[in-house]
């Protein structure tokens, strides 16, 4: 194999191309640009100990080398972004675009329409964009509305059919959107005008069309047409309003590309600014995913082919926030600028590029950590031997501290993460005293009677901190229900950390390592937690509620009133005689202050 390629690599021309590697399966796995082919392709097979880990690994797989001669270093730029993109080699660069922005359409035909589409296929109309800000276009196409009378109905206004009196005028001649031209009532050559400046405006030639609308408009102010210049002039306001927001330098600079690019090791980004005179008409950013050890200037090159093709731009001015190296024989003009105008520019393309970076990681970050969810809960079905995985877990917890006010609580997670509108407390109704048995039966009852009746979603596993004797009380719950068996139930005893199963009498031990025990806990944790906090507010009101009780001339209802105004007995003793007069009378106000204070 070796001595297939070093022939093939011996024979190549010192001149410029692009170069393909295939693998043995015949697999484009790399496309790379050269300004003499010999010289770049031998490179890969000097000196290999010096390459980095995946240009080494690239070379391994080589089996079969082509190569296209082109006349310029230019062209050989052009034919690699092309190439790349069609066949998309793992080993190279890769600019995924994962979205079909929108075009504005001017169709080919009499008394042509403006409309925005994301479908480009009939080449016989004219796309212009694509507009990576759907703000941008429906500026855009809210200026065409309020400049020009542009028809939105879908006629064929042939010369025939309208001679022939096919068409009426519909409501939009009526509200003057329209001058009726399926009628005859507007000539196409006053037509076409307007369309005509909708393309420059398109274009990014918004000064061909304020000089147009100022000759004109001293033309009929000449001729004493005051109504006809008053028009002009408001759609010339319209015009310059509309260049002073899209202004971003002076008018001056007529056509120039902006890119601004950082990379980490493993992804590079680019920024994209389109300014034709002195306006932005174009923005975008991309990802580029690095597959080898690509400079930025490499990258950045790729990209600005891509731009150029996507936006169909031919700048000669293109300036960078890092050096290019000249292309020779192109007639494009890179820069790097210290100061002014042009400096304020690229500041602006990185801040875009800056805050595009951010987002991307923060997107990323947000995966990683649903995918490390996903895992914990595969990991959780595995150990559990569970059928399905468990997106929906729910865990019970009992509360009765010195066996008084006996509460329970239910978490509940969903996809690994806590869904604390679905946590429910409970009071203990039908036992008395501490049996936490008793009560893990009576509101594991409670809670599935309740989501039977209301008919939402059934967990995929349920959890009872405890060992055996609260596990199988909650079981008792199930089986009155006809859920047991539907529904995966363990228990966790807190000392060891043990895991019990319905009927078995070896519990399961899962390592303490392992993140699907560290679920459980984490679940435990919570139930435990979220049961504590009310089992304490309980408590609290019930002392509270026995200590006012204990005041003569204050019953039930006084209570009541005084713990929702004031909460506690400390914020009651701080009321003044007038404020406690107002809610419960002033004698009870007295007595009741004088009381507290005693």
């Amino acid at each position: 194999m070796e001595e297939k390629l070093t022939g093939i690599v011996r024979n190549l021309p010192l001149e410029p191309g692009v170069y393909k590697y295939f693998n043995a399966e015949g697999e484009i796995i790399y496309i790379g640009k050269a300004k003499a082919l010999r010289k770049r392709v031998s490179s890969y097979f000097v000196n290999k100990a010096q390459h980095n880990r995946k240009t080494r690994k690239l070379v391994s797989e080589i089996a079969n080398i082509e190569y296209v001669v082109v006349d310029s270093e230019y062209d050989a730029l052009l034919l690699e972004n092309n190439l790349i993109k069609e066949n998309q080699p793992k080993y190279n660069i890769l600019l995924k675009d994962d979205k079909t922005y929108p075009y504005i359409c001017v169709t080919n035909e009499r008394f042509p329409r403006v409309f925005p589409t994301r479908n480009t296929t009939d080449k016989h109309h004219r796309y212009y964009g694509p507009y990576a800000s759907l703000r941008t276009m429906n500026t855009l196409l809210g200026l065409f509305r309020n400049l020009y009378k542009i028809r939105t109905c879908t006629y064929n206004l042939s010369e025939e059919n309208i001679n022939q009196g096919k068409y009426k005028v519909c409501l939009e001649y009526h509200i003057k959107n329209c001058l009726g031209p399926c009628e005859g009532l507007q000539s196409e050559a006053d037509y076409q005008e307007d369309v005509d400046q909708i393309v420059n405006i398109l274009k990014g030639s918004v000064t061909t069309v304020k000089n147009y609308l100022r000759d004109k408009m001293e033309k009929a102010a000449a001729e004493l047409a005051f109504e006809e210049a008053a028009v002009l002039k408001a759609k010339y306001d319209l015009i310059d309003k509309f260049q002073a927001k899209s202004l971003v330098t002076t008018p001056s600079v007529k056509e120039l590309e902006v890119y601004g690019i950082i990379s980490d090791e493993r992804f590079a980004y680019v920024n994209f600014i389109k300014i034709t005179d002195g306006c932005i008409t174009h923005t975008e950013s991309v990802q580029i995913k690095k597959n080898m050890e690509e400079n930025d200037s490499e990258i950045l090159l790729f990209a600005i082919m891509d731009f150029r093709k996507k936006y169909n731009s031919s700048s000669r001015r293109v300036i960078t926030n890092i050096e290019v190296p000249t292309i020779e024989q192109s007639d494009i003009e890179f820069s790097v600028p210290k100061i002014g105008d042009m400096k304020k520019l690229l500041q602006l393309s990185v801040k875009n590029v800056l805050y595009f970076k951010k987002e991307r990681e923060t997107a990323r970050g947000e995966l990683s950590e649903k995918k490390s969810q996903n895992q914990t809960l595969l990991q959780l079905k595995a150990d559990l031997n569970l059928k399905e995985l468990p997106r929906h877990i729910e865990c019970f917890d009992n509360s009765n501290i010195q066996g008084t006010n006996p509460v329970a609580a239910c978490v509940v997670f969903k996809d690994g993460k806590p869904s604390k509108k679905d946590y429910r407390h409970f009071n203990i109704k039908t036992v008395e005293g501490p049996n936490d048995f008793a009560s893990m039966q009576e509101v594991v009852y409670r809670r599935y009677r309740r989501i039977l009746e209301e008919e939402q979603s059934l967990p995929q596993l349920i959890i009872i901190d405890g060992g055996k004797g609260q596990l199988s009380s909650a079981c008792i719950a199930l089986k009155d229900l006809d859920l047991y068996g539907q529904i995966p139930i363990i228990g966790i005893a807190k000392r060891l950390e043990e895991i019990y199963f319905p009927g078995d009498q070896l519990p399961l031990h899962i390592s303490k390592k392992s993140r699907s025990l560290q679920l459980i806990q984490r679940l435990r944790d919570e139930a435990h937690r979220f049961g504590i906090t009310f089992h304490r507010q309980k408590r609290s009101n019930s002392s509270i509620h026995s200590q006012l009780e204990d005041i003569e001339g204050i019953g039930p209802k006084t209570i009541q009133k005084l713990l929702t105004t004031y909460k506690s007995v400390s914020n009651i003793k701080k009321a003044s005689v007038e404020e406690l007069s107002q809610l419960i009378g002033q004698k009870k106000a007295l007595s009741l202050l004088e009381q507290l204070s005693q």
